[in-house]
């Protein structure tokens, strides 16, 4: 098997790849200091992030203040919460105060946050040491990350490959050991397509388990949730961002998550498989990791059952819902500056302009059709539903669609994601081995609205046989 070659991105120094859970654990035993491991995470960065570009900002200043006063909480045995001291990064799409939020783009204005997001919010109160911003393509539009504000950003295990997008530089901050734990956001899927791409786990919510504000103009396909490198840090993070805040509208008054609940076990539970996305092909090496993905699940005693999307066509429903919040976004662009923006997004939202009420009204229709297709199926007929996260590894930077393909948009491509948006379920992705290029692929476990820890819990029996494998 051709194998890619091993860059300085992928070999942290140890302290930057200690997870959360294993951080925590060392400071409530005074093993280790916040302020060591943020040290050591501040140099990583200094030293990676010109290779990767996972980052559009880093506060020094702010991240070691945060972990002197996390030192004293431990060494007074305080914490705040169970992520204290923890080094987290922010996607540059959410705000955080005192911080210039770009949105990955040059037309928006340099001025300092005046709050917190709510899940920002939270973070910090539970003890989070807050590093810095990681890089988004242009207001998050597409699934691989690269802007004019801040170039290409590229993937850990191949500095020539994307690590997907828009949340790619989360992933590849999380895969290069630059933070523990990473906030990302997912409206097609932002954060499962990157962590399939470089290696790591990412969780998107049920829709208004984590609340956000201000609302993402792309509306209710548009989730917010953790990445990190296992699942059991992924389900420490979303245990402390899940919750309801009144100025999400959209918000879940059952959001909260109970660790308690978590059930790594398998037995008896049926899965639906889901091999075809409903359009394109899935490459030859992720189809083979995937067949051997089911193989643990099924010695684990999940009951595997075929799995098919309900028949919508899902494909244009999300494109339209696309299109429409690509369109109201760029129109909340002054329209001076308008012609530097992204082409690729100004194309998507003159689409989405062109959107008759007709079209709306019937999208608006057919998710519903959908959505209660797919809860009813995961209510009534399954437990669970197990995909590949993407057809095939990650490709070339720089390009939305994989070079020579043929494709136009990313949305040809990522049809395991977007599906799950229009619909709002949870969805977990994490590593199922390594392709035939030596790239990183990933496996997408899905559940009924709600039923975010039975997901997890299924992501942890799945990457515990992996470990002993």
């Amino acid at each position: 098997m051709a194998t890619t070659a091993t860059t300085p991105l992928t070999n942290a120094p140890e302290l930057c790849r200690l997870g959360a859970t294993e951080l925590v654990e060392a400071y409530r035993a005074h093993a280790l200091s916040p302020i060591e491991v943020t040290d050591a995470v501040l140099a990583h960065i200094e030293s990676s992030n010109p290779e990767s570009n996972a980052f559009r900002f880093v506060d020094d200043t702010g991240a070691r203040a945060a972990a002197r006063a996390s030192e004293r909480r431990w060494r007074a045995r305080t914490p705040l919460g169970p992520v204290d001291g923890v080094p987290t990064t922010i996607k540059d799409l959410i705000w955080v105060e005192g911080w210039v939020v770009r949105y990955g783009s040059r037309t928006t204005p340099a001025t300092p946050c005046i709050e917190d997001a709510p899940a920002t919010a939270r973070l910090r109160a539970s003890g989070a040491v807050l590093i810095g911003l990681t890089t988004s393509p242009e207001f998050g539009w597409k699934a691989v990350t690269d802007s004019a504000l801040t170039g290409v950003t590229r993937n850990p295990w191949d500095l020539d490959r994307t690590p997907g997008g828009s949340s790619g530089g989360a992933a590849a901050a999380a895969a290069a050991g630059m933070g523990a734990l990473h906030l990302g956001t997912d409206g097609g899927g932002s954060i499962r397509i990157p962590c399939a791409f470089t290696g790591t786990t990412g969780i998107k919510p049920t829709f208004g388990r984590v609340p956000a504000y201000p609302l993402s103009p792309f509306g209710t396909v548009s989730h917010l949730g953790p990445m990190a490198r296992s699942v059991a840090d992924a389900a420490l993070m979303l245990s402390v961002l899940a919750g309801s805040d009144p100025r999400d509208w959209h918000g879940s008054f059952a959001a909260s998550i109970d660790l308690d609940r978590l059930d790594p076990d398998l037995r008896g539970r049926r899965v639906g498989v889901w091999r075809r996305p409903p359009n394109g092909d899935v490459s030859q090496d992720v189809s083979r990791l995937f067949e051997l993905g089911l193989g643990l699940l099924a010695d684990l005693g999940a009951e595997l059952e075929r799995f098919e999307l309900p028949e919508v066509d899902v494909v244009e429903l999300f494109w339209r819902y696309w299109c429409l919040g690509a369109s109201r976004r760029v129109e909340m662009v002054p329209e001076q500056l308008r012609a530097q923006l992204d082409p690729g997004l100004l194309e998507v939202a003159s689409a989405g302009a062109e959107l008759d009420r007709q079209a709306i009204l019937q999208a608006q229709d057919e998710r519903a059709r959908f959505g209660s297709a797919m809860e009813a199926l995961l209510t009534e007929s399954l437990d669970l539903v197990v995909s590949p996260a993407t057809p095939f590894t990650a490709f070339a930077a720089g390009h939305e669609v994989p070079p020579g393909s043929r494709l136009e948009r990313w949305t040809e491509w990522a049809g395991f994601s977007y599906p799950l948006n229009v619909s709002q379920q949870p969805a977990l992705v994490l590593p199922c081995g390594h392709g035939d290029n030596g790239m990183p692929v990933g496996l997408q476990l899905v559940g009924r609205k709600g039923a975010d820890i039975e997901v997890v819990g299924a992501g942890l029996a799945f990457e515990r046989a992996r470990s002993v494998e």
